[in-house]
């Protein structure tokens, strides 16, 4: 499974205890993030990752052409909800591609709990 992860700067930290939580399940897959997340997870758990540019540099929207292009099987995108992103306009459509290419998309930690349980298990 082809799997991106992207977190706004007020939610990278729930992004690294989400990878080291789940580091044995994200690590038999393909992962691929948006710049500073993926250095960061890296870091942090050892895990490849393909990085892009960060997210306002472009990331999101290389993240939107590989959805759209079929290369992506799953996103975990951990937003804030709660702070203007200069980038917003991107975000909005890389959300919209994952529905229109109807992909699962993981918005907040708890989502994506399901989301890497449900791979553990083999149902996803």
């Amino acid at each position: 499974m082809k799997i991106a992860l992207i977190a706004h700067d007020k939610k990278k930290d729930a992004m690294i205890d989400l990878a080291v939580r789940y580091k044995e399940v994200l690590s038999g897959h393909e992962l691929c993030a948006t710049g500073t997340t993926g250095t960061l997870v890296m870091g942090e758990t050892g895990l490849k990752i393909k990085r892009m540019k960060s997210g306002p540099l472009g990331g999101d929207q290389q993240i939107g052409s590989m959805i759209a292009e079929g290369k992506l099987d799953m996103v975990i995108f951990l937003r804030d909800p709660l702070t203007a992103q200069p980038h917003e306009p991107d975000v909005s459509a890389l959300l919209r591609l994952c529905d229109v290419q109807n992909i699962p998309l993981a918005t907040n930690v708890k989502s994506a709990q399901i989301m890497l349980d449900r791979i553990a298990s083999g149902d996803l």
